[in-house]
């Protein structure tokens, strides 16, 4: 894992900003305290309003900061935090397993963030505290067939443990990096249909004082 998380010093590539969502209490922000300082408050706090935190990290030889944002669950904050959805290329919807309501308030979560955040948003379903197997509220099956449903990807973590954690934030992170790496791609595609790239798909590339006719003939000269 050495190389997997980046130098301070070093060219930031790619900003992500992934918003954790989901009721209050149900471990977003020890998921968050987990992922980027490796630790677990056990006298953890609800979260007033919101706050973020930001972890360097290498995908593909590219440095990647991800700005993780801790959105408040509580009713009374959501009027605040719809704003901090705008720009969110990542979500992580965030239930408590053992919480039978906090999943299906899922369905209303997802909703709200579908009408504030862009189209193209990469989310993932966490079922956090899956270290409390014996307090299942939320069988896995339900999750897996909302997750499907709903065009997400799907995870049981445990903050306390570090169960899965980590795989959670690498695995949306590198989902979002491969589709706005492949957004670029084709971007440059499209800025330069006739240069370099354009020679990739195929460009018949004349030479200069030769039979083109003949070269076409022994497949000399058509990519």
């Amino acid at each position: 894992m050495s190389n997997l998380y980046g130098d301070y010093n070093q060219k930031i590539d790619y900003v992500f900003k992934v918003v954790l969502i989901g009721d209050s209490a149900v471990g977003k922000t020890q998921l968050l305290a987990r992922f980027s300082r490796n630790q677990f408050n056990v006298d953890s706090k609800a979260t007033i309003g919101v706050e973020f935190q930001t972890k360097t990290l290498i995908i593909d030889n590219k440095t990647v900061k991800a700005q993780i944002w801790d959105t408040a669950g509580q009713e009374r904050y959501r009027a605040v935090t719809s704003a901090y959805y705008r720009g969110a290329v990542g979500a992580m919807l965030v239930y408590d397993m053992t919480k039978r309501q906090s999943f299906d308030h899922m369905a209303r979560w997802l909703e709200e963030l579908r009408g504030h955040a862009d189209a193209n948003i990469v989310i993932m379903l966490i079922g956090n505290k899956c270290d409390l197997g014996t307090l299942r509220a939320v069988p896995t099956e339900d999750a897996q067939e909302f997750a499907q449903r709903e065009n997400l990807f799907f995870m049981e973590t445990s903050a306390l443990e570090s169960t899965n954690v980590e795989t959670a934030f690498l695995t949306i992170l590198t989902e979002i990096y491969r589709l706005i790496s492949k957004k670029t791609l084709t971007a440059n595609d499209d800025a330069d249909p006739a240069g370099s790239s354009g020679l990739l798909k195929g460009t018949k590339i004349i030479v200069p004082n030769q039979d083109v006719n003949a070269l076409e003939k022994k497949g000399g000269c058509c990519g």
